[in-house]
């Protein structure tokens, strides 16, 4: 039946045109933006994950700068923890030479008085950002440094931080004390010694009562007390050593996880980038389909509304 009225082929035809249209406009907005699913209508589910992904990279790029921070502020306490090393090993490397009579052992004192103003100014300049790790104050300070090594969210959705500790107190790389207690550093240790029939003490970094061989003699209970010293420094050496090997390891764990959190932000955006980007390749094609489609809906519609025009050739004497 032909109506004038109602035109059905019209309005399939119209229907399926504003079909086609929603469609290309989805298919150019994810050409456009290169996202398949940009907000909570393409696909909640999608977007809620790809948007709780999103904070927790942020907050792993964040670790990552923290990871920066630590491994940068180590490297400063390593390079100065070092050079401490070595000017103790030239104090000790003095000491053994002041066992040879003979010597001016007033001079080889000036050497060694240097080199001791030395380890404190190698000490006080360890310093990054504020933090310096090879001295402090034993009692009011931390005797633990954090660095933020990790971010995590568990299976029930709680936030896990984790981070590397550094003990950087008496027993770990604390070199000086700076605090007004009695002080526990490791140069500030006290080793004793005779001299000239007398037990004194001394502590390697020579604050009020350092190392004085100056009145050393050939006597043997001299020369005694002077092996006492190097064995004093001696000792501070290896516990220096092992202060060094606390950094190291500190490092290379620094090192290792700024590697991991660089791939895991690259895992991360691909996880990210697998539920929310659209495939170019197949909107490409299906954007030309549409498009067609589009052409031959805007063709079949002006068919359709000539049909009504055909009623009036009925009429027509």
């Amino acid at each position: 039946m032909s109506s004038i009225n109602t035109n059905v082929a019209a309005m399939t035809a119209l229907q399926t045109l504003s079909q086609t249209n929603k469609e290309l406009l989805v298919s150019q907005n994810r050409v456009s933006t290169g996202l398949k699913v940009k907000d909570a209508s393409d696909n909640a589910a999608y977007w809620s994950i790809a948007t709780t992904m999103r904070s927790d990279r942020a907050a792993v790029s964040t670790v990552e700068d923290a990871l920066g921070l630590g491994a940068a502020t180590i490297e400063v306490a390593v390079t100065a923890l070092n050079s401490a090393i070595e000017t103790i090993t030239k104090i000790q490397a003095k000491l053994v030479a002041a066992y040879t009579p003979g010597l001016d052992r007033g001079k080889i004192q000036k050497e060694i008085s240097e080199l001791q103003a030395e380890l404190r100014n190698t000490a006080s300049s360890a310093v990054f950002s504020g933090e310096n790790w090879l001295q402090g104050d034993s009692v009011a300070g931390p005797s633990t440094k954090t660095i933020v090594a990790s971010f995590s969210r568990d299976s029930t959705g709680s936030i896990v931080i984790g981070t590397i500790e550094l003990n950087v107190g008496p027993t770990g790389t604390m070199l000086f004390d700076t605090g007004t207690g009695a002080a526990a550093g490791i140069l500030d240790s006290v080793a004793s010694y005779t001299l000239a029939g007398t037990t004194a003490s001394f502590s390697i970094a020579g604050a009020g009562n350092g190392i004085d061989i100056s009145g050393i003699t050939d006597d043997p209970v001299d020369l005694a007390g002077l092996v006492a010293m190097a064995e004093g420094v001696d000792a501070a050496l290896k516990t220096m050593t092992d202060a060094a090997t606390l950094l190291g390891a500190a490092k290379s764990r620094t090192s290792q996880q700024k590697d991991f959190v660089n791939k895991l932000m690259d895992s991360i955006d691909t996880g990210i980038g697998q539920l929310v980007d659209a495939d170019m390749n197949e909107e490409s094609t299906r954007l030309q389909a549409l498009q067609v489609r589009q052409q031959l809906g805007v063709q079949a519609l002006g068919i359709a509304n000539q049909s009504a025009q055909m009623i009036l050739r009925l009429f027509q004497s």
